[in-house]
């Protein structure tokens, strides 16, 4: 074995035992001559019967001259053989002979002098046919110009996978002149590539005689030492005509262009297909929170192995946030998200908490600018201006957060917040295809998230008004026990306008009222509490239900277009009694001892701003122990089940419902009211109690 831990080559060591001959002389098919001193021949080789068609008997013996030699060269000839037998020196040249069959043929030879170990002279004559030596020279030749001009690297392996020999292209790809290589393996002229791949598959060629087409490497050489390249390499064993294993064929191309084009293609392909993703997975409700996970969902793993979407606290109260350059930012986290990055997210700012970042954060940075912020390759230094603290600093360096990246969130030319990434497992720093898919993620999202926000800011002012105009009732009023409760719809809808009401009556009677303005938002809230006020009014007066419907009828129909469904019910204590009248509204549930719950059956009539149609009063007894239940369309209603199966599960709820009504409320919203509900919730629950003495 030689240093580089590889066979011997040829002629490195004695050689031991048979070696199998070269091909060579059985392509040339050499003939050989040997004539005495009066140039009779004397041995005639197999070879020399193919060439000038004598057999060894029909030769030997005769004078070469007369069976070899055109008669026009023959005194020539003569006069050469004497010349090399008296001189010694050798001579060539080529002459067309005579075979046997007539025919002429153009042979090329070469003669010298023999002296056997009793002084004897003999000619040696080696002749070849020089057709056949022309054809060898001009494929030596075209093989010789074809590798030295080959804008392709080529070059021949021996057995040991050491370089034989290489070609200036070869050269030029490696930066290594060819003497340099010569009798080395791979990896002691290129130490910057990793060869193990190479030589294996060069091994497997030499053993079993497949070749490998178009295998790549990747690595650097001394060509171009500072940048990695691309090389697509194609090895085939070299074999002689005999069979024998001469080595390894090696052709080599650089493809770095051709892989940076494909790479860049597909990086773009990925761009394109996680900024898709986005459209369809960004902003599919007007929930603040989800939607700014959402985006964190997109941009991990495809851009970053964590991320965090963090808005200005202000903006996110509806206020405008414009940063001076000494002032800190007030971040609000939004979502977090990360892959196998338990630390980063223990680093991060848990989604809801508001915290104060120094004017020389990287996200102040951000948001203060309106510009990206990007740290390829993040120092110690730069872990202490992205995180909070230098206890979350610590965290991200255990972490490996190699790369950093925040880029604004604008929407309709205002800063909202920022979207940060961070890389660990990915090794590739953030560079400027990054950027460029990350402010475009950031761009498309600022709208959906800004969307959300001023949703979630006029929800909240409809909801915080549609509160502030329900009533705070006693548990306990007149003959009957009371409990209530309001559910706003789900946090991606707009608040509705539901509401319930108990007002005392003289008497010690006890009007309950449940209505649903149809719409949402402020004008639902807003027509909820006119309609509020106005059956208040009403209610001090004593009417009769069916009277008070109509009169709240003439007065919805001058709420811009609003409609409304209603019951209304007043329940007297000494006569054990409520009178119903209902407007277009699911009817009440009544549960009474010793019988199943039952809906009331009453004259639905028609909304309230619907007009021309009258109501009706209903009465129905209502016994101390007797629960009735008032409730909006919200609690039963899906958009999945029949309304009479839901009704039905009412009901069933209601079939043993336990002494507390509190109870009784939150056991009907937890069973019947969906989170993801369009609908809000009004729920009055009464129970009759004994009158007073």
């Amino acid at each position: 074995m030689n240093a580089a831990g590889s066979p011997p080559a040829d002629g490195d060591e004695p050689v031991r035992g048979p070696v199998r001959p070269s091909g060579l002389l059985d392509v040339l098919r050499v003939a050989s001559v040997v004539l005495d001193a009066e140039g009779r021949i004397v041995l005639w080789s197999p070879q020399a019967e193919e060439l000038f068609g004598y057999d060894a008997q029909e030769a030997l013996g005769r004078y070469a001259a007369r069976i070899m030699v055109h008669e026009q060269h023959l005194d020539l000839v003569v006069k050469l053989f004497a010349d090399v037998m008296r001189t010694g020196r050798s001579w060539a040249g080529a002459f067309p002979i005579r075979r046997k069959d007539g025919s002429t043929r153009l042979v090329e030879f070469r003669n010298m002098r023999l002296l056997d170990d009793r002084g004897d002279v003999y000619a040696l004559g080696l002749a070849v046919d020089r057709s056949t030596a022309r054809r060898l020279e001009q494929d030596v030749a075209l093989s010789t110009r074809i590798v030295a001009q080959s804008p392709l690297g080529l070059a021949v392996l021996d057995s040991g996978l050491r370089y034989v020999s290489v070609n200036p292209a070869l050269e030029r790809m490696n930066g290594v002149p060819a003497e340099e290589h010569l009798g080395r393996g791979v990896r002691d002229v290129l130490p910057l590539l990793d060869a193990e791949a190479f030589e294996a598959a060069a091994r497997e060629v030499l053993d079993t005689g497949r070749p490998v087409v178009d295998r790549s490497m990747t690595g650097r050489t001394p060509a171009d030492p500072d940048e990695d390249h691309v090389w697509s390499y194609s090895l085939y064993r070299l074999e002689n005509v005999l069979g024998t294993v001469l080595g390894v064929a090696v052709s080599v191309v650089d493809v770095t262009e051709q892989y940076r084009a494909n790479a860049e293609a597909e990086t773009a392909r990925r761009r394109l297909a996680v900024i898709a993703d986005a459209t369809t997975r960004i902003g599919t409700t007007l929930d603040l929170e989800r939607t700014a996970g959402e985006l964190a969902d997109v941009a991990v793993p495809e851009l970053a192995d964590a991320a965090a979407v963090d808005l200005l606290d202000a903006v996110v109260r509806g206020h405008r946030s414009i940063l001076g350059p000494t002032e800190p930012a007030v971040i609000r986290a939004l979502a977090v998200r990360g892959v196998d990055a338990a630390e980063v997210l223990a680093a991060a700012d848990p989604p809801g908490r508001v915290t104060r970042y120094a004017p020389d954060r990287l996200i102040t940075e951000c948001v203060r600018t309106g510009t990206p912020v990007m740290v390829p390759q993040v120092k110690d230094e730069d872990l202490a201006r992205i995180a909070r603290s230098p206890e979350a600093a610590a965290l991200l360096a255990r972490a490996g957060v190699h790369s950093y990246l925040a880029v604004p969130l604008i929407a309709r030319g205002e800063v909202l917040g920022a979207l940060d990434l961070m890389r660990m497992r990915n090794p590739a720093p953030f560079d400027e295809d990054d950027l460029l898919l990350a402010r475009e993620l950031a761009s498309r999202a600022a709208v959906q998230i800004d969307n959300a926000r001023w949703y979630q800011n006029a929800r909240d002012t409809a909801l915080t008004l549609q509160r502030s105009l329900l009533p705070s009732h006693p548990p306990v009023t007149g003959g009957l026990e009371v409990a209530s409760r309001y559910q706003p719809a789900g946090a991606t809808s707009e608040v509705g306008g539901d509401w319930f009401d108990v007002i005392p009556l003289e008497d010690g009677r006890t009007a309950l009222v449940v209505g649903d303005v149809m719409g949402s938002g402020i004008p639902a809230a807003a027509a909820m509490g006119r309609l509020r006020t106005a059956t208040h009014t009403l209610a001090s007066l004593g009417l009769d239900p069916a009277v008070l419907l109509e009169h709240l009828d003439r007065i919805t129909d001058g709420l811009d277009q609003a409609i409304a469904t209603c019951v209304y019910a007043v329940h007297d204590p000494r006569e054990r009694r409520c009178a119903i009248a209902n407007a277009g509204h699911l009817p009440p549930a009544r549960v009474r001892a010793g019988h199943a719950p039952e809906l009331l059956d009453l004259p639905t009539g028609v909304p309230l701003g619907v007009g021309g149609v009258a109501f009706s009063t209903t009465t129905v007894e209502l016994e101390p122990g007797d629960l009735l239940v008032l409730y909006t369309d919200g609690l039963v209603e899906t958009r999945r089940d029949p309304l009479d199966e839901r009704l039905d599960r009412l009901l069933a709820l209601l079939d043993h419902p336990g002494d507390s009504l509190e109870e009784v409320c939150d056991l009907l919203l937890r069973t019947l009211h969906e989170p993801d509900n369009v609908d809000d919730v009004a729920l009055l629950i009464a129970r009759a109690t004994a009158p007073a003495p």
